[in-house]
């Protein structure tokens, strides 16, 4: 049984509820396998040690006991090794299985969580920016800025939240397919629901996309939270 048979009939996969009226969803995606086994679950330090640790080894065994002494030594740690990498890759392609991101003209929808699923809102209103950070494959981290006082617990987040910002956890979409695509519907939905600028929105985010891949994160999309009332509550663990 999943978390659907819960929901209301209609209910997309990835939402709390079905849409209400006059809400368009502007983009659907979820991370990259790959993505979250390279950068989340850091697979090279993986190799590295794993390889490294079996070397020190071999050459260990190999001046006292020769070639076979050597692989008879190592062998078992490199075995270890492609099976801790054989679960990161299953823990990663379970990360993209399970996760939904939705961007809607008024909020943030992100689905996630493998055993214990939650679905946490965003309204736009309660964004203060959106940072982005490409990969030369063309995918991106985009982490979302809360206002202060608005907090996620890190560990319900993780990997979904921006690395080594525990004091004040921010959400983020973790390796998204055509993250320029995604932060240009992101621009204008954002402007749209907050007082900031939509020139200026779209000024900082032409910026940070002619940085190139693989640079430090800079604020892409900026706005001042409205006066509305906006709620950021997480919407259901199922």
């Amino acid at each position: 049984m999943s978390d659907s048979d819960f929901l209301p009939e209609g209910t997309l996969r990835g939402l709390p509820g079905p849409l209400p009226a006059g809400e368009r969803i502007l983009w659907r995606g979820a991370p990259t396998p790959s993505g979250v086994l390279l950068r989340a679950l850091h697979a090279r330090l993986v190799l590295v040690w794993f390889a490294g640790t079996a070397t020190v080894l071999a050459i260990g065994a190999a001046a006292s006991g020769g070639p076979a002494r050597a692989l008879a030594v190592a062998g078992p740690t490199l075995l270890i090794g492609v099976a801790a990498l054989g679960l990161l890759s299953f823990l990663a392609w379970l990360v993209h299985r399970t996760t939904v991101y939705t961007l809607t003209d008024r909020r943030m929808v992100l689905h996630v969580g493998i055993a214990l699923p939650i679905t946490l809102n965003l309204p736009l209103t309660r964004i203060e920016s959106a940072d982005l950070r490409l990969f030369s494959d063309g995918t991106g981290d985009i982490p979302l800025r809360l206002p202060p006082g608005e907090r996620v617990a890190y560990l319900h987040l993780w990997p979904h939240a921006r690395p080594w910002r525990v004091s004040r956890p921010e959400p983020m979409l973790r390796s998204v397919p055509e993250a320029r695509s995604v932060v240009a519907l992101l621009a204008p939905a954002l402007a749209a629901q907050t007082e900031g600028s939509a020139e200026g929105i779209a000024e900082g985010l032409a910026k940070d996309l002619a940085k190139g891949p693989a640079r430090a994160a800079e604020p892409a999309v900026t706005g001042r939270a409205s006066a509305a009332p906006g709620r950021l509550a997480t919407a259901g663990a199922r």
